[in-house]
């Protein structure tokens, strides 16, 4: 009779303890009323009201909202469905495919790294993995030597030339030569064969292939944040996974994000849809365990608009959040600041005009160009399946903004949140002086 009490006792503490914990993801955030932060309640709805309208005309299938201000939180909100096929209402703790939302965490874990010493910026990423020592460029159909090594400030501006696959021809009519000019230095791509099993191995693997352009002339999106990870794991001597969660995500209270969701959060998880010609949507990925990857630095990780809050005050504050710092603040001016220049082959194509990019994260430079309503200096990046995120250091305001769906060039639902978030700052220029990077913003 006693083993049947205690066995009862147990399975109901297991039971307080889950309902304990969800909640907690959502009251731990610091929040205030709009008001008192120079945000408008009224503003605000119209926030509610933008969402609904694209679940309602079926082009979402639900959404989670966070926007705060001057480190407070003034508004939460989980609208529509998480998983819309069984009927399951999307809930503010319900956790997100992140995709590229992984490369800014990511790219400051080794900027965490450049702080104890480890390394320069300018370093050749051949330090630490000897295999890149001798890499030719891909140039005009033909292969060149590199005009100088790559670097670890390329790597996280994405200016690398670097790829985890052979460079594509630039026209049909070249695809011979470069073949040819592919094939002088490496093996012919090996046919399908086992996965790596490791992050370093499938660096390894593509270290036979040229870069696809001079190091640092180009901005290209790609596989550069992957480099930034193994930099991690080779210089910190730990699994990118567990450098992650042991030096920034449980400092910060990031309990939500993993790079593999557990077996009992999985009822949390946000389905995934697609869109159709027609403008609405339909499933892609139903929500369900997934067997366990090796982390990687330009996607992987799942989270919580709740836990992406604490790691973008972390940065908006200096680098510290609730105690614990993680960065100095210097270091986060660097990362707030323009690394790649302008000119030909500098612009941000997935970001738009007015942009550069930090260490980590595009950096807003031309608000008179740039498709989102926030500051000079604002430090921002987004997810292929429809999250984003904005930190904007001059009038303190972060928006972050949680959907699926695997396309989102067919509307702008994502540059319009900008303009929906910072529509609702209300308070009066006067007295104030915002400071960009360390220093004061023209007026």
């Amino acid at each position: 009779m006693k083993l049947r009490i205690a066995g009862a006792v147990a399975v109901l503490s297991l039971v307080a303890l889950a309902a304990f914990e969800r909640p907690l993801a959502q009251s731990d955030l610091p929040t205030a009323k709009p008001e008192t932060v120079g945000v408008s309640s009224k503003r605000l709805e119209r926030v509610k009201a933008y969402i609904q309208d694209y679940i309602d005309t079926n082009q979402i299938a639900g959404a989670v909202t966070l926007i705060a201000r001057k480190g407070k939180v003034v508004h939460y909100e989980a609208q529509g469905w998480r998983y819309k096929e069984e009927n399951q209402p999307m809930q503010k703790d319900a956790i997100f495919t992140l995709m590229s939302m992984t490369k800014p965490i990511v790219s400051t874990a080794l900027m965490m790294l450049w702080e104890d010493g480890k390394f320069m910026l300018d370093d050749p990423i051949s330090k630490f993995l000897p295999a890149y020592k001798n890499q030719m460029v891909l140039e005009n159909g033909q292969l060149v030597k590199p005009a100088r090594p790559v670097t670890i400030r390329h790597i996280l501006t994405h200016t690398s030339g670097l790829g985890l696959a052979p460079p594509r021809p630039p026209n049909p009519a070249t695809e011979g030569s470069v073949a040819a000019a592919v094939a002088a230095v490496t093996s012919a791509p090996p046919p399908p064969g086992p996965r790596a099993t490791s992050l370093a191995e499938l660096i390894e693997r593509a270290a036979q292939y040229p870069l696809h352009f001079q190091p640092g002339e180009r901005w290209e999106y790609g596989d550069s944040t992957d480099y930034v990870a193994v930099l991690v794991e080779k210089i910190s001597g730990q699994s990118i996974d567990d450098f992650l969660r042991t030096r920034i995500l449980e400092p910060l209270g990031m309990r939500d994000t993993h790079y593999n969701v557990p077996r009992e959060k999985v009822n949390r998880v946000s389905a995934v849809y697609r869109p159709l010609e027609n403008g609405t949507i339909e499933l892609f990925r139903k929500p369900e365990f997934r067997e366990p990857t090796f982390g990687r630095g330009v996607a992987g990780l799942n989270g919580t608009a709740g836990d992406y809050f604490k790691f973008c005050q972390m940065l908006l504050n200096g680098g510290e959040y609730n105690g614990h710092r993680l960065l100095g603040r210097m270091t986060v001016d660097m990362m707030f600041s323009n690394h790649i220049g302008t000119g030909p082959g500098k612009r941000v194509a997935v970001r738009g005009d007015g942009y550069g990019f930090g260490l980590g994260g595009a950096v807003l430079t031309d608000p008179a160009k740039a498709p989102d309503a926030l500051s000079i200096g604002t430090w921002s990046w987004g997810g292929a399946w429809g999250t984003v995120f904005w930190i904007d250091p001059v009038e303190e305001l972060i928006p972050i903004m949680l959907i699926q769906i695997t396309s989102y060039s067919h509307f702008n639902i994502r540059p319009l949140f900008s303009v929906i978030s910072s529509q609702a700052v209300v308070d009066s220029l006067a007295d104030q002086k915002p400071r960009v990077m360390g220093y004061e913003t023209p007026k």
